[in-house]
This record gives structure tokens, C-alpha cells and sequence, in this order.
């Protein structure tokens, strides 16, 4: 939950206290400076984000990790670098020498000279608001009807009453709900359970799961969008490598070999974009047979998102801009023409496909308006359209699938194998 936290912080510089001019420092990955052979003093420059922080009397450590290793490199500094700045997750420039360590425990350390704080990650002061969503609800976000019906267990002898003189159901997603409160507080996330009620035995479908979902206002491009998962992404698998290594190499070593050069692979590598057109010409194209044929107009399946991702280099890739016709209401349309888009975000990754969801919401009160009357939503919805009626801005949100994050870095292959107790079509034991 700090990755979220962290993603949207102005940049802000600070020096540390001067020291003396020096030749110009070599400028090393992390994985470089690891593997360095050259330990006897050389002055170099790396540049990473925060892992772990330990002060004692004398000394400063920190843990600095850029992405292009599983392993983080030790910066050992004098106590009088310490501050409020050099926290888990904001983002440094380190200049030192680079020395041979004396831990049995890494090769070398950068012994530092200089730190600067590129980007500050304070938690309480980000900006996001964790708000706690409720699970019981009488909207459907997807507005795919596949929800769970909420009654009391005396339903059975009064059926003409609803406990909450509406029906009720459990939730799909809390974006609706983000939403209300992102008018007040901008920049709003949640993470907790989500139910869906489809008729699915897949590899990568659960009827109760989890989600971090967030909402963020004044936000008028996917390019903005993007960054944000993408940022969070990386963020939130480094904070799990730097926190779990020992289960996740477990698992890597005995459940999926190979999985950790792929998400080094991913974690080092800027993700791609390519929009839904595209995709559907690199599917038609493809030498591969598909179950579904790919076609525009038709939603992505399984088998189209993880050719994709393959046919992007195993990078994970964003897919933008989708027809209207086949995402939500709420989506901001492209008002482009024939083929009428909306601006709407789906990020692939290798071995599970669709992760994260997002776009643009529909800021403008006449554009939601038809929408809504088009597809004979207006009176259950006409608190959501009053919202662009006082004050609405440009926004937009997401949401990740948490147990497919897991799937995705730990290398698993069946969600079911990443929840305690899996509920799926006629399974909920316990």
C-alpha cells in the first residue's frame, strides 16, 4: 500500500551536506555496480529508490535498488546524511566510492559522498487518501450483471421486503464510491475484496478477490494514467522482493524456473503501448490458430492478451483506447469518428494477461447524460450524473487484480493457488 502512496509526489530536490569536487563519477546500474570487478575505490553515480533504511550512532545504511537486479545495493554513509527524506520508496542519487564490503552477505558498497533526494516518498504526506469502500452496495460498476444478491436469511418467509427497500448486492468494485470521495480529497485508493458471480472454472477467475483500486482527479491523459500503474506496479513488486526474498525465491526455484530473469525482464524495461486497432492487426496477422477469432469490435480474450504480451517481448503492454460498445458508461468518450472509442486502459502481462483496468471517467454532465439514457440507467444512476452537475473535474482511476499481481511475480500458474480459500463456481468450502 506505500507504492500507491508514493506514485504521484512532485519532485523535490535536496542536497546533503558539501563535500569535496571530485573527477566525474561513472554513472552504474545497481546490477553493475554488483557485479563490478573494480573495488578499490572507484567513484560511480547510481540512481534507485529506497528499500530499507537503518540508522545507527555513527553510520547511515540504506538499501537502493533501480530495477535491474533482484538484489539491492548497500550505501553506507556518514550519520550526518540521515533525514526525514531518505525514506522506503523515494527515489536517490547516490555519488561514492565503490568499495569491497566486509558482510559476508554482498561482494561490494557504495561508500557515499553525495545523496540527493530526487523524489520524497513520505506516506502521510502523498496526497492519497485510503478510503474503505463498503461491500455491500445497490450499484453495479461493471454494469455487467454478474453480481452477488445481498437478503437476509428470513427472506424466506416475507419475500416481498428488501432489508434496504432496494435490492442489494455485493460489491464489484469500489471505483464508483472512489469516485464521490476523489471530489473531496483528489487523490483516493482502496483495497479490499471484490465478488463477481460468473460461471467460470479458469485458470484465472475467483468469485471473491481482491483489488486496489484508485481514483485521481485533475488527471486529462491515459499517458498520466499509465505512468501511475506503471509506477505502482514496480514499486509494489520491489517492496515485495525487498521485504519476501526468501518466499519468492522458493518459489521461483521450485514452482517456476526462469521466473526471476522475467521479472527482472519487466522491471527493467519501460512498458509498451499499443492501442486496441493495433492489436487486433497483430492478432489477424499472427501465424497462430486462436479459439476466438480476433475481430474489432470483439473484447480481447485470454489467448489474444498473452500472445500479445509475447509478441511485445514478454514486456507487459498496455492496450488503449477500446470501442465504446464493449466497456462501461462511465468511460470518457474519444469522439473519434467511425469507429467511436473510449479512453479506456488495459495493462497485459506475461503468463496472465489482463492485471490491471482503467481509463478516463466521463467528466462531461451531457456526454454522461445520453450514455446513461441510452442504456436506461439514468434514475438508478442520477447521483453519479448530478456529480458532474457541481464543480466535476477531469479524472480517471484503475484497478489490480491482487491475486493475479501474485500470480504474475511469483510465476504461478492457477490464481486458485494464491488465496487461502478460493471461492469459484460450485466451490466454497468452509
Amino acid at each position: 500500500m506505500l507504492g500507491a502512496r508514493c506514485l504521484l509526489r512532485a519532485l523535490r530536490s535536496c542536497s546533503s551536506a558539501p563535500c569535496p569536487r571530485h573527477t566525474p563519477s561513472a554513472k552504474l546500474s545497481v546490477r553493475d555496480a554488483l557485479g563490478a570487478q573494480n573495488t578499490s575505490g572507484e567513484r560511480v553515480k547510481v540512481q534507485g529508490w529506497i528499500r530499507s533504511v537503518r540508522s545507527q550512532k555513527e553510520v547511515l545504511f540504506l538499501h537502493i535498488n533501480d530495477g535491474s537486479s533482484l538484489e539491492s545495493l548497500q550505501v553506507v554513509a556518514d550519520s550526518s546524511f540521515d533525514s526525514k527524506e531518505l525514506a522506503f520508496g523515494s527515489s536517490v542519487e547516490v555519488q561514492g566510492q565503490l568499495v569491497k564490503s566486509p558482510s559476508k552477505r554482498q561482494n561490494v558498497e557504495l561508500k557515499a559522498e553525495k545523496i540527493e533526494v530526487v523524489g520524497n516518498c513520505d506516506a502521510k504526506d502523498s496526497g492519497f487518501v485510503h478510503i474503505h469502500t463498503p461491500i455491500i452496495t445497490s450499484n453495479d460498476c461493471e454494469g455487467a450483471g454478474e453480481l452477488f444478491q445481498v437478503e437476509p436469511s428470513s427472506k424466506v418467509k416475507v419475500p416481498e421486503e428488501n432489508f434496504f427497500n432496494v435490492p442489494a448486492f455485493l460489491t464489484v468494485s469500489g471505483q464508483l464510491h472512489l469516485e464521490v470521495m476523489s471530489g473531496a480529497f483528489t487523490q483516493v485508493f482502496t483495497f479490499g475484496p471484490t465478488f463477481r458471480a460468473e460461471n467460470s472454472q479458469s485458470r484465472r477467475h475467483l468469485a471473491e478477490f481482491y483489488m486496489v483500486e484508485a481514483e485521481i482527479s485533475f488527471v486529462e491523459s491515459l499517458q498520466d494514467l499509465m505512468q501511475v500503474m506503471e509506477r505502482l506496479f514496480k514499486t509494489a513488486t520491489m517492496l515485495v522482493l525487498s521485504n519476501c526474498p526468501e518466499d519468492v525465491e522458493l518459489c521461483h526455484r521450485f514452482i517456476a524456473p526462469g521466473q526471476k530473469d522475467r521479472l527482472e525482464h519487466m522491471l527493467k524495461n519501460n512498458f509498451l503501448i499499443i492501442s486496441y486497432t493495433e492489436a487486433v492487426e497483430i492478432l489477424k496477422q499472427a501465424s497462430q490458430n486462436f479459439t476466438f477469432t480476433p475481430e474489432w469490435g470483439v473484447d480481447l480474450h485470454t489467448e489474444h492478451e498473452k500472445f500479445l504480451v509475447k509478441h511485445c517481448g514478454n514486456i507487459p503492454v498496455f492496450v488503449v483506447n477500446y470501442p465504446l460498445a464493449l466497456k462501461p458508461f462511465y468511460m470518457r468518450d474519444n469522439e473519434d469518428g467511425p469507429q467511436h472509442t473510449v479512453a479506456a486502459v488495459d495493462l497485459l502481462v506475461p503468463g496472465v494477461g489482463e492485471l490491471f483496468g482503467g481509463s478516463l471517467r466521463e467528466e462531461r454532465y451531457h456526454f454522461l447524460e445520453q450514455r446513461l439514457a441510452r442504456s436506461g440507467l439514468t434514475e438508478a444512476y442520477q447521483w453519479y450524473l448530478d456529480l458532474r452537475r457541481f464543480g466535476s473535474v477531469p479524472h480517471g482511476g484503475f484497478g489490480m487484480g491482487f491475486e493475479r499481481y501474485l500470480q504474475c511475480i511469483l510465476g504461478i500458474d492457477n490464481i486458485k493457488d494464491v488465496i487461502p480459500f478460493p471461492r469459484f463456481t460450485h466451490s466454497c468450502l468452509l
